[in-house]
Order: structure tokens, then C-alpha cells, then sequence
């Protein structure tokens, strides 16, 4: 059993797996799928993470052993499972925000999704993983823990039938996004981005217009489009901190713009004006809430999300820095790619 190791930029080494022993409670997953997720991207391209990591946390799998006390798992089943858990008692947690408890961030899986051989601790096995239906691929599975953070967004943003959304950014993200707003009955879904591949990407999963950002005026588009309203929801998918200006510029009067991309830490100017003349709200959404996946799996059950239509490429582990220097060519041909076991 083999795992990819980061240990700088452009430099994953594939290393073997060391023997794993479970406590009660775990249990021990073959690796079947694992989504390259932007975060990976992000975290191995301008190493904001500390090597040697195993990257990787949008997992399908096959369990292979299960420890003392695990009762709703059996060997054999196939699973997805996700990286962090929250408390779920903290003052946060009581709130809703589960994404910003602190236990979160300091719960994962060991070692990461790109390893063949991946341990399940107990808090995730009751709180993060679940069984795959006989009709779901591992591919789908791997889609369980994207779309989850896509519906806890959607959660902010209180979308209204009828709604223009406009969604910048045609990544993996923006095409779940896509998909979303045309179920939640949007009547624009808009998604601008500068690659013309993602646009046309964009298109095939249900945007009604799109726009090439760096050859169109972006507001005038909006308003165009709109009929001179501006669009009821913006979300911003791709980590450019102007777009938030921008964003501003073409949200509705009473509208609101999801921020679902990390912008770098530095001040961003904006138009605050409106907040009190037209009622306009900004809010965030990072990771996924545990309370989502049952509405992940029925939407992947249901086809609402098409994975089929996203995933345009598959690595396997030994190619983990080919798959991430690919998705992060600005000009490629890449949408959703998948990491596989190596061959």
C-alpha cells in the first residue's frame, strides 16, 4: 500500500504506507477515490501547509477492518468519509457555525486521502462517514464532501425560485454551484470566468449565460442579463480579492453575496455605501457542516449533481504533482479530476 507525500512545491514522493493498528471505534479504508480538491491545490502550490503531509480529504472508499465497538460498519463496506469534525457542544457548534469550532481544524484522517491504506478515527466514523448506496460509483463518493460544503453555502444565502444567481468563477466548485442554483429553481444562473473551456464546461452543467471576464465588462453583463436589476445572489468562487468589489457592483438592491473562496490577507477596498442604501448582505461559508451529507448523497442519488459531466481526468497516486500542475494551469482542460490508487 502506497501514499503520496508532499514535501514541497512540484515535490510529492511516493512512499509506503506504514502498518497501521485501529483503537476501538476506527476502522481502516482502501482508498478508492479521492477528489483533488482547490484547497490541495492552494496548499501544495503556495505551501501554506507543513511537509511531509499526505494532502487529500474528498474520499470513497472500501473498508477493510474495523475495530472494537464498531457496530454500523462491517468489512466490506463501501464508504465516503470527510476530514474534520466539530465538537458539537462548544458555543460555536450551538450556534450553527460548525466549521468554526475549534476541534475542527484538528481532527483529520490519517495520513490523507492520497494513500491507499487511510485510518477512520472513532469521532469520524460517528460523525463523517457514511455508507455509499449500491447505485453511487466511488466517484460520487468522492463528490459527497465538495457538495457538502457547496449546500452549507447555500444554507447562508436563503435562494428564492426566480432568483438571478451569478456564480464567479467555473471551477469544480462553480459547477456544483451551477447545478445547485437551476435545483433551488434560479431563473439566471450567470457564471463568468476567463477560461473559455470552464465557460463552455459551465454551459454543459446548466448556465444559462456566462461571461468571459477578461474580454467583457462584467457589470454591464449583469445588468445586461438581468434586465437592469443586478443579481439577487453572487457567489464568489475563485480566490481574486477584487471580485469582491466587483461583486458588489452587480448584486441586486436586497441581495446578497456568498464569499466561498479564501482571498490572501490584506485590506479590500469596497463600495460600503451600500449596505444601508440597498440592504445588501456579504456573508461566508467555509468547509462543510456534518448535517449536509444526507442531502449530498440524496442529491448524487437523484443526479442532481452529475459527476459524470465534471470529471474530465484521472490520476493515479504515483502523478499526484502532475494532477495538481494541470489544475492549475489557468489554460487547461481540466474540471473535477479524481486521484486513484497507483497501478
Amino acid at each position: 500500500m502506497m501514499k503520496s507525500v508532499y514535501y514541497d512545491k512540484h515535490h510529492f514522493e511516493l512512499e509506503v504506507v506504514e502498518e497501521m493498528t485501529i483503537a476501538e471505534g476506527e476502522v481502516l479504508i482502501q482508498m478508492k477515490a479521492c477528489g483533488l480538491c482547490g484547497t490541495d491545490i492552494h496548499k501544495a502550490v503556495d505551501k501554506t501547509v507543513d511537509p511531509p503531509i499526505t494532502l487529500g480529504h474528498e474520499i470513497a472508499g472500501k473498508i477493510i477492518e474495523v475495530g472494537e465497538g464498531v457496530t454500523d460498519y462491517s468489512v466490506g463496506d463501501r464508504v465516503f468519509v470527510a476530514h474534520h469534525v466539530p465538537c458539537f457542544t462548544c458555543v460555536n457548534c450551538q450556534r450553527g457555525h460548525y466549521s468554526l469550532c475549534p476541534q475542527f481544524k484538528q481532527t483529520n484522517v490519517d495520513p490523507g486521502g492520497f494513500s491507499e491504506l487511510i485510518r477512520v478515527p472513532a469521532l469520524h466514523v460517528k460523525h463523517t462517514m457514511g455508507q455509499l448506496p449500491d447505485a453511487l460509483t466511488y466517484e460520487q463518493g468522492a463528490m459527497v464532501e465538495p457538495l457538502a460544503c457547496c449546500l452549507h453555502g447555500f444554507d447562508q444565502i436563503k435562494i428564492h425560485p426566480g432568483d438571478n444567481v451569478f456564480i464567479m468563477g467555473a471551477g469544480q466548485i462553480g459547477g456544483i454551484q451551477t447545478q445547485l442554483a437551476n435545483h433551488y429553481l434560479a431563473n439566471k444562473v450567470i457564471v463568468s470566468d476567463v477560461n473559455p473551456y470552464r465557460l463552455n464546461k459551465a454551459q454543459a452543467l446548466g448556465a444559462s449565460d456566462t461571461i468571459k471576464a477578461d474580454e467583457q465588462n462584467v457589470v454591464d453583463a449583469i445588468y445586461q442579463i438581468t434586465k437592469s436589476r443586478g443579481a439577487d445572489i453572487v457567489i464568489i468562487s475563485a480566490g481574486v480579492p477584487s471580485l469582491l468589489e466587483q461583486a458588489i457592483q452587480c448584486v441586486a438592491r436586497g441581495g446578497t453575496i456568498l464569499v466561498f473562496a479564501p482571498f490572501p490577507k490584506q485590506t479590500t477596498p469596497i463600495s460600503a455605501y451600500r449596505f444601508f442604501e440597498d440592504e445588501i448582505s456579504i456573508v461566508g461559508a467555509y468547509s462543510s457542516n456534518p448535517y449536509n451529507y444526507t442531502a449530498a448523497i440524496e442529491m448524487l442519488k437523484k443526479e442532481i449533481i452529475s459527476v459524470e459531466k465534471m470529471v474530465t481526468h484521472r490520476f493515479p497516486l504515483s502523478q499526484v504533482n502532475d494532477a495538481i500542475e494541470l489544475a492549475h494551469d489557468p489554460a487547461s482542460k481540466a474540471f473535477k479530476i479524481m486521484i486513484t490508487p497507483t497501478k
